[in-house]
């Protein structure tokens, strides 16, 4: 069997996966660490703990995470945000991003993501007539939000809270309406991709998972040996 037949999934996108996934966690925690300091989230330039919020999260304030936080966040965002600009440029030269993740056209019929939504909320395994091991529309429609949406999102809002940054580049102010509205944002962003994350995982556990796992680490796909 030829190799392009035997893996299913190329040595860049298992790095790029497994790189990015352990930056997303340490942004995670480090993030949270973050949040307990200003647990309320404000719409504009300004907000305290003792300014009217938009958003009041039921979190205790605690000052005495920041420090670590911040820095492993500055550090875990660098990395997160490298591998997935090497995903993007890697998916695009090679075709990955039309070929696996562009939905077609039968996917996208109105009875198809029905069946497709309906499977997902009952943790069913693909239909046999989706395709195979072809992404389906909903896997595809939220890669692609996760790729050019919200990461995206993530790392501009990111940019903006900080005082170097926007010192050089003013206009990001304006696009997200202010410092403190960048970091609600950033949050929303946030939100989603934690989201994404724990439903991909309940996916994965409810669908072979040693086989996803293999395919994954060894790009083999559940069968090959």
């Amino acid at each position: 069997m030829r190799q392009a037949e035997r893996f299913r999934h190329p040595l860049w996108v298992r790095l790029t996966h497994w790189i990015g996934a352990g930056a997303f966690v340490a942004l995670a925690i480090s993030g949270f660490a973050i949040l307990l300091a200003l647990p309320r989230l404000f719409w504009g330039e300004t907000g305290s703990n003792d300014s009217p919020a938009w958003i009041v999260l039921p979190l205790p304030v605690n000052l005495e995470q920041t420090g670590w936080g911040r820095n492993l966040h500055f550090l875990a965002a660098w990395v997160f945000v490298l591998s997935g600009a090497l995903y993007g440029l890697a998916a695009l030269v090679t075709g990955h991003l039309f070929r696996r993740l562009a939905p077609d056209r039968d996917q996208l019929r109105p009875g198809n993501l029905a069946r497709e939504l309906r499977d997902h909320l009952h943790i069913r395994p693909p239909h046999p007539t989706s395709g195979g091991e072809r992404y389906n529309a909903l896997q595809k429609l939220a890669y692609l939000a996760v790729l050019l949406v919200l990461a995206p999102v993530m790392l501009l809002s990111g940019l903006t809270m900080s005082p170097g940054v926007t010192a050089a580049y003013p206009e990001l102010f304006t696009l997200f309406g202010g410092r403190q509205s960048a970091r609600t944002i950033h949050f929303l962003a946030a939100f989603g991709l934690v989201a994404f994350l724990l439903i991909h995982l309940w996916q994965v556990a409810a669908n072979r998972p040693l086989r996803l796992l293999r395919g994954m680490i060894t790009g083999r796909p559940g069968g090959e040996t």
